[in-house]
């Protein structure tokens, strides 16, 4: 079975939910070893959780910002060639031109960065008596879309809080996106209420599969992350998830079940654009 392009209609992705410590080597190393061992695996696309190399704090982004390219980007993109897989690289501190962001960047088979997506909406929420952060404190956000194209099917990046506006989830689709990656870090208040549901909303919402990717959960840390790092099909079930540890989960991305629920139920070709549009007023 071949999909629109014309390659295999389903590949092999994983998810590393990775323990991120105060050491950036440490966690780079753990990073490569274990992409190694997801393509020693048979995975074809790799996804490594949202700020992967550093702690997740307002505290700490100024810290461990760095160029891209630069220290970080360049052992992605090293391993990625190594590996001849496609590789989504988390998120990092980014620095440049004086400002901090929450960054994206992929890579080819070839070692070539094929996108970075800034991340678009900023984590700045309140929830009192259980939590209170902050992004806009030292993050800037990013003005762009993020699509990469693949030889299985094409890509759509958002990172973290991205997932809960579904605009930005319907113009992926819109520009054909089949897996939507979001690297991402939910903590123990939004984990449980609100992480498994955005992800079968964006999936069903847009007939697409989505995954997310989470650092372990380490309880020690100033912000807690929740884990559960998943993958959902485009007919909203969850067939991959991770528990909160150190872990790697696989899953076959079927392009050909895609086809079928978008035929079954053909949402995206009855929506009333005479009554209703979404629109990229930016590219």
């Amino acid at each position: 079975m071949l999909s629109a392009r014309g390659a295999m209609a389903n590949f092999h992705l994983a998810l590393i939910q990775l323990h991120v410590s105060a050491v950036k080597s440490d966690n780079l190393n753990k990073a490569c070893e274990l992409i190694r061992k997801a393509t020693a695996q048979g995975a074809k696309v790799v996804v490594l959780p949202e700020c992967f190399n550093s702690p997740y704090s307002t505290k700490y982004f100024s810290e461990y910002a760095e160029k891209i390219p630069g220290e970080s980007t360049q052992k992605l993109s090293e391993v990625a060639k190594e590996c001849g897989i496609y590789l989504i690289g988390g998120s990092i501190p980014e620095e440049d031109a004086g400002k901090l962001y929450n960054t994206c960047t992929v890579f080819g088979p070839d070692g070539a960065m094929l996108a970075k997506h800034r991340k678009i909406h900023l984590f700045d929420i309140n929830v009192p008596g259980k939590i209170q952060f902050r992004e806009s404190e030292t993050l800037s956000p990013g003005n762009s879309f993020s699509v990469f194209d693949t030889p299985y099917c094409k890509v759509g990046l958002g990172i973290c809080y991205d997932i809960r506006f579904a605009e930005l989830a319907h113009i992926y689709a819109q520009k054909g996106c089949q897996l939507l990656v979001y690297p991402g870090a939910f903590n123990m208040t939004t984990g449980p209420a609100h992480w498994e549901l955005l992800q079968r909303g964006r999936a069903v919402d847009n007939q697409v599969y989505v995954a997310t990717a989470s650092p372990a959960r380490d309880e020690k840390a100033s912000y807690v992350a929740w884990g559960h790092s998943t993958v959902v099909n485009p007919w909203g079930e969850v067939i991959a998830k991770a528990g909160t540890e150190e872990t790697v989960i696989y899953t076959d991305i079927d392009l050909k079940k895609l086809a079928e629920v978008r035929q079954q139920i053909p949402i995206l070709t009855q929506k009333r654009s005479d009554l209703y549009s979404v629109e990229a007023k930016r590219e």
